[in-house]
């Protein structure tokens, strides 16, 4: 605000627009294009006929803008036949320097007298009946053709003779608006003083004053009250009350929350909430103005600690709907006729809240998470509107704004909060409207000449309507006199009261979420000049920390939300508090978590329960207490001393009041002493308080002291002179001046870059700039979120490359990709022609494609088979094991089968559900076969449209938009689509306007070289995301090339294992070496185990690797092998369990085949590379190996959970902690040399296990306490269960599961030292080995101790078969 605080009154001016009659009839711009109406109900300009004052030097007035909003839909003309119910409305103006003004206009019809006017109108009105006959004539048609079939447009332009105008019969009227200005925004007091007003022109009471009296009052001799304080001031017929809560209380709010929740409701107030703190884009739709405002306000109140940092425009002009594709969050409401109830056309809706008021409907956007808690807040807010509904509904409301709903009826327990009856009573307007509807009624019209001729009714109904109108005002003229109240009705009470108890409802939510927040911001020791130069390159929060700190049911909401420019905003008014006074908002915050952190205990845990609020009670003994006695009584209105009577007004008719007595020179000097004033009164508050006066006895003792005080003032204030200030104030206002300018400034440059657009930058002039604002943002935006999300993917290595702090990451790497979904749409949307679809960019790849396929249609659907990749091979199908072969399936019908299984492929199977596809089989003559070869997938955008389009868990175009975008990222694809969906540049002319994102070429290729830099880091974000969808899968075998090790007479079979599922038992047909499995979705594969039944006379098999590639995703795992599968062969394994590694994309296979070998034998499972034998790595080398594989499990878990990675690899892989354990117990190990191979480690270990149950019982004598034994004891009986559940592993797999498992129960360590002390270790190992090293066996232990705090969890492939 301009000006210093001791500026301020309760309202600044007072406003009267309409029409004016010297500018004639002029079709109202800013209301869109309307000729298509009759004449009647097209909006016409309206002009501001009179400001008082002219103008005031703290606060300029801005015309064009309160003209605009006063009236926004222009002036509406009407006749006695249609409604003429006066109607109120709030509105915000925002200044450049982003302070607000708030209006309250009321809106009534007046007659207009003018001959000029109305014979325009009459001229409008032939005019319009002259086009539609022309119309019609053009366009007359056969009988069995209707018309309006042939002219849609006729639909409108069908004359109501009551929508005529016809001058020599009718009354013309015309909307009116009477406004106040002011700085703090006050709702009730002003709409009462505007109507109370309006009726004294078309009701006046006795001994009423000039109009001008009451205006004077109200701009010069009411003061704004200070905060904590209460006024009464008069108005014509009542007196009217308002008051302003304290620092410490909420901010001051006046409008009704009662209406609110009637009109939407609990389910949707909540999730319009929600959608509000995610900042989406909020579309309020209404043909109410009032409504529009109510809702925005109190939503944009009900985030309180928090504030809407973006685009902000309640009441939207018709002409400026193209500013609905702003691709920036905003809440912006949207103004319809109450005969249109027609959804708008919305150029972006995946990001979008669409409210419509008047029909109770609220669309949120697809992915719009809970809020914590939801069920608990809808619970408590029923509660409270329970308790407050019977004090409430004893009230009439007749200021109501819902006072006729246009609502669907309500059935929900937390929405049904007022009932018909209540709603009915609201309705003011007595029974004029059933009478009209009566009379248009045939039946009515019979029964009532039956009437008449009978003498049962003798009146004349063409009368009833005046002889009504005649009693009605008889009536309220009777009521209309003054009534002096001492204090605030209960009705207004009784508001306040409910609107403190939801306020503190919401607020008591925030404070339990955030109750600890402030252990979490980061405090930097710069200085305040340092921080504010440097804001944008520091993190000032921990998210990750915080997050951690969270349940898990919070995660999906908060982790979005701390992304959110109004949470990042509370940051760092936190951190500018350090060296300023605090933000109120921020105090108020802060002074409800210090009460509710002083009633915990620190030293126990935290717990998240939802606690109901406790502070309703103590907030509303103040709202009374200020009710109840009143601080300030205004003096009551009368004209100055001196000035003329002003003439007599005209019934009916709002004049334009005096100006000489409105706009006197003394009074726009701004009074400097009301500070003073209230504080010498709060005094003498304080001591009636003290001495428990009441209402009465304290206005009689502030008569004589506060009286003299006030003339003393008065007088002193009319000769001041502005340039003549105090010292003392001069001082105060240096230091406020000197503590605030920083601060100042820096909000100042925030609300610049937050792109609030002004009414004048939003009209056709300004819109070039704004929009070349919104391209700049939407560049900034997209640089700022792929460095984010790289950052994000790098951890601490983008630390020390100077990307960021330690402290930055943890944010959710779901959270950050739904979040460049969002923006792709937005830019998608910006600019756009016409809208197709809810998804912008749906609706362009679909484009698109159809033109790149042929279809010159663009409004056919486009087909999926024109998608599909070529050159896909015949494929055998098998029926898996368990399951009965289906007797209509052909399998020499490749070709029909493969279509079939294809249009299957999207149905969510369940678990244990697979189809299996056999490709490759041998060719070879001479007992070599053709190894089968992974052919490339096709890159292409209408490959993977096409893979989207089959998933039938995605039901929308948003949807399937958010999954394109996934897919091409993971594949890492997505800069290269969008650079071919762009590269037409025809198709984007036709889409797109000139100032679209799309169409500015620099900053278009701009954007696709940041989604470039994407592609260094590997995303699961499409695997990750769509748990239900049907993968195919296929799988290549690659057995050794040498004679005798390429095919196996058994009945071989695979099963494998992702993180999120497995496949179960798959038999492969013999010979074949390629098939496809469809399957749900297993995640990111990690296991494969292959064996046979050890069947025929060569069931032996060498088996190099597996490659497994994910057909939608192009993901290729390999599993390492060059094992044996067969009994009397290697170590007797006919299953081997095999770890997944991820290849890089783009893998070429031929060049893995060409260096396939068969070389010797590994001892490990696992380790396709033969180097990894004892020979290979000395004592250094294997604990070097065992330092890192033991450092990777630790980082795992030192990750949120969410960012682990692949917990198998790290345990089975290569260089993994198995593989470091089995090098441990080769290094050193006899067998090579003195057993010729025939022994194995296993071997050693049940050897070891002999000796030791022979100890245990008792053969061998052995002194080993209690807790030996019990090691001894576990130590055997796991070697005995894995013997006897896994009879067709080998030894080798035996050994890795022991060691799995003494991992994960951290008994390893435990166990070696017993095992090196047994008699067998130092027969079957040479003196230099780990076994046989006290010190080598210690310096295990040591590293594997730190294993001890984390939980290991084994996948459940490996241990197959074990009840461990």
């Amino acid at each position: 605000m301009s000006g210093s605080k001791t500026d301020q009154r309760f309202a600044d001016y007072f406003v009267i627009s309409g029409l004016d009659v010297t500018s004639g009839l002029e079709p109202d711009q800013l209301s869109g294009e309307n000729l298509h109406c009759a004449p009647l109900f097209r909006p016409y300009k309206s002009r501001v006929l009179a400001n008082y004052p002219d103008s005031l030097p703290w606060n300029p007035i801005d015309k064009d803008a309160i003209g605009m909003l006063c009236l926004p839909k222009g002036l509406t003309f009407r006749t006695e036949r249609q409604s003429r119910k006066a109607k109120f409305h709030s509105f915000i103006i925002t200044r450049e320097d982003g302070s607000r003004l708030y209006g309250s206009s009321y809106i009534f019809y007046e007659e207009v007298t003018n001959a000029q006017i109305c014979a325009a109108m009459q001229t409008l009105q032939h005019m319009h009946e002259a086009e539609v006959s022309n119309i019609h004539t053009q366009n007359v048609v056969s009988i069995q053709e209707p018309l309006r079939d042939q002219s849609p447009l006729l639909e409108y332009r069908i004359i109501n003779p009551d929508d005529t105008y016809d001058i020599k019969i009718d009354k013309l009227y015309v909307t009116k608006s009477i406004c106040l200005i002011s700085q703090v925004q006050f709702v009730s007091a002003p709409r009462t003083f505007l109507k109370q007003l309006c009726d004294a022109v078309t009701k006046p009471i006795s001994f009423q004053q000039p109009l001008e009296a009451y205006v004077y009052n109200l701009l010069y001799d009411v003061p704004l009250p200070p905060p904590g304080r209460s006024m009464k001031f008069y108005g014509v017929t009542s007196p009217i009350f308002c008051q302003r809560p304290s620092t410490g209380e909420l901010p001051l709010f006046d409008f009704s929350l009662w209406d609110l929740v009637r009109l939407l409701g609990l389910d949707h107030l909540v999730q319009l909430f929600a959608s509000v703190l995610l900042e989406h884009q909020i579309l309020l739709y209404s043909s109410d103005y009032h409504r529009l405002m109510l809702v925005a306000e109190s939503i944009n109140e009900l985030i309180f600690p928090f504030t809407w940092q973006h685009v902000y425009v309640p009441i939207l002009p018709a002409s400026l709907q193209h500013f609905l594709d702003a691709p920036v969050p905003y809440i912006m409401g949207l103004h319809h006729a109450e005969e249109d109830t027609s959804k708008p056309q919305l150029p972006n809706e995946a990001n979008l809240c669409f409210v419509d008021i008047d029909n109770n409907s609220v669309q949120v956007p697809e992915d719009l998470p809970s809020f914590p808690f939801e069920q608990e807040l809808k619970e408590e807010l029923y509660q409270a509107i329970v308790s407050s509904k019977e004090r409430m509904l004893k009230e009439t409301f007749i200021d109501s704004v819902i006072s006729s709903p246009k609502r669907k009826p309500l059935s929900n327990k937390f929405t049904s909060v007022a009932s018909e009856p209540v709603l009915k009573k609201a309705q003011s307007s007595p029974g004029l409207e059933k009478m009209e509807i009566l009379q248009q009624s045939e039946a009515w019209s019979k029964i009532s000449a039956i009437a008449k001729k009978t003498g049962v009714w003798n009146k004349d109904f063409q009368n009833y309507d005046s002889e009504q109108t005649t009693k009605i005002a008889k009536e309220e003229t009777t009521k209309e006199k003054f009534q002096d109240l001492a204090s605030m009705p209960s009705r207004e009470l009784e508001e306040l009261k409910f609107n403190n108890s939801i306020r503190e409802i919401f607020l008591n939510r925030f404070v339990q979420m955030f109750c600890w927040y402030e252990e979490f911001v980061i405090l930097n020791s710069q200085d305040m000049d340092s921080w504010l130069s440097n804001r944008e390159s520091m993190q000032n929060f921990d998210k990750a920390s915080f997050l951690s700190d969270q349940p898990e049911t919070y995660l999906p909401f908060l982790s979005p939300f701390l992304e959110t420019q109004m949470f990042a905003t509370l940051i760092d008014n936190k951190i500018l508090s350090n060296w300023e006074e605090s933000e109120l908002n921020l105090k108020v915050f802060h002074s409800r978590v210090k009460s509710l952190r002083e009633g915990l205990d620190i030293s126990a845990p935290r717990s998240h329960i939802y606690v109901h609020c406790s502070r309703i009670k103590d907030s509303e003994i103040l709202i009374e207490k200020r009710s109840s006695y009143i601080d300030h009584i205004a003096k009551k209105p009368q004209l100055p001393e001196g000035s003329p009577d002003p003439p007599n007004i005209e019934l009916g008719f709002f004049p334009i009041l005096d100006k000489n007595i409105l706009n006197s020179e003394a009074n726009l000097k701004p009074k400097m002493k009301d500070s003073a004033k209230w504080r010498r009164k709060d005094r003498l508050l304080q001591q009636s308080e003290h001495l428990k006066l009441n209402s009465r006895q304290r206005e009689l003792s502030l008569e004589g002291s506060v009286a003299k005080q006030t003339w003393l003032m008065t007088r002193a204030t009319f000769s001041f002179n502005p340039e003549d200030v105090s010292s003392e104030s001069d001082s105060d206002s240096e230091e406020e001046n000197m503590l605030t300018g920083d601060f100042e400034k820096y909000m100042a440059e925030a609300r610049s870059k937050s792109l609030q657009p002004r009414l004048t930058e939003m009209a056709a002039g300004g819109m070039a700039q704004t929009n070349w604002k919104f391209v700049e943002a939407l560049l900034k935006e997209c640089k700022t979120k792929t460095k984010r999300m790289l950052v994000e993917k790098m951890g601490q290595e983008a630390v020390e490359l100077g990307h960021g702090e330690g402290n930055i990451t943890g944010v959710e790497e779901n959270t950050l990709i739904a979040s460049l979904c969002d923006l792709l749409e937005r830019i998608w949307s910006h600019g756009l022609q016409t809208k197709k679809g809810k998804s912008a960019l749906w609706s362009h790849l679909q484009n698109y494609v159809e033109i790149e396929e042929g279809n010159s249609d663009t409004g056919r659907q486009v087909d999926p088979n024109l998608l599909s990749p070529g050159n896909k091979p015949d494929c055998h199908v098998l029926v898996p094991k368990g399951m009965r072969r289906s007797k209509s399936l052909d399998i020499n019908s490749f070709a029909d089968l493969y279509v079939t299984l294809c249009n299957l492929s999207s149905m969510a199977l369940t678990e244990g559900e697979k189809t299996v596809k056999r490709g490759h089989r041998r060719t070879g003559s001479r007992g070599n076969i053709e190894l089968p070869v992974l052919k490339p997938l096709p890159q292409t955008l209408a490959c993977d449209m096409r893979k989207v389009q089959e998933m039938t868990d995605i039901k929308t175009d948003v949807g399937c938009a958010r999954a394109w975008v996934r897919l091409s990222l993971e594949k890492k694809m997505l800069s290269t689509h969008l650079k071919e969906l762009l590269s037409d540049s025809y198709l984007l002319r036709s889409l797109y306007k000139r100032y679209a994102f799309l169409r500015c070429e620099d900053e278009r290729e701009q954007f696709l070289y940041h989604l470039l830099s994407l592609n260094a880091m590997d995303y699961f974000c499409f695997t990750n995301a769509y748990i239900n969808t049907v993968v195919p899968y296929r799988v290549l075998l690659y057995p050794s090339l040498k004679f005798g090790c390429t095919t196996t007479s058994a009945n071989p079979w695979i099963t494998f294992a992702g993180h999120m599922g497995e496949t179960g038992i798959i038999e492969i047909p013999k010979g074949v070496l390629e098939f496809c499995v469809e399957h749900k979705n297993l995640g990111v594969l990690t296991t494969l185990r292959l064996g046979h039944d050890n069947s025929g006379l060569t069931p032996k098999w060498l088996i190099e690797y597996v490659l497994i590639r994910n057909e939608i995703s192009g993901h290729t795992y390999k599993f390492p092998c060059g094992r044996w599968l067969g009994k009397g062969v290697d170590d007797g394994s006919i299953e081997r369990l095999l770890v997944a590694e991820l290849l890089p994309p783009n893998t070429n296979t031929e060049d893995i085949i060409a260096a396939i070998g068969t070389p010797p034998r590994s001892r490990s499972p696992v380790s396709p590379r033969r180097p990894l034998e004892q020979g290979g790595f000395t004592i250094p080398d294997i604990q070097e190996m065992l330092g890192h594989a033991v450092n990777g499990l630790i980082k795992h878990y030192y990750k949120p959970e969410k960012e682990r990675g692949n917990l198998t690899y790290l345990l089975c892989g290569e260089r993994g902690l198995v593989p470091c354990i089995e090098h441990i117990f080769l290094y050193g190990f006899r067998s090579a040399r003195i057993f010729r191979n025939k022994f194995y480690i296993w071997d050693y270990l049940e050897k070891v296990k002999t000796h030791l149950e022979a100890t245990l019982e008792g053969e061998i004598r052995r002194p080993s306490s209690d807790i030996d034994r019990a090691g001894f004891w576990m130590f055997c009986n796991l070697l005995t269960k894995i013997n006897n559940a896994a009879e067709s592993v080998g030894k080798d797999g035996k050994l890795q599961i022991f060691i799995c498992v003494a991992v994960r129960d951290h008994t390893l360590q435990k166990w070696l030292p017993m095992i090196a002390k047994n008699i067998v270790t130092a027969q079957m190992y040479e003196e230099k080995s780990f076994m046989r090293d006290n010190d080598l066996i210690t310096f295990i232990i040591h590293i594997l101790d730190t294993l001890n705090d984390f939980d290991i969890i084994l996948e459940s492939s490996l241990v197959r078969g074990l009840n461990i």
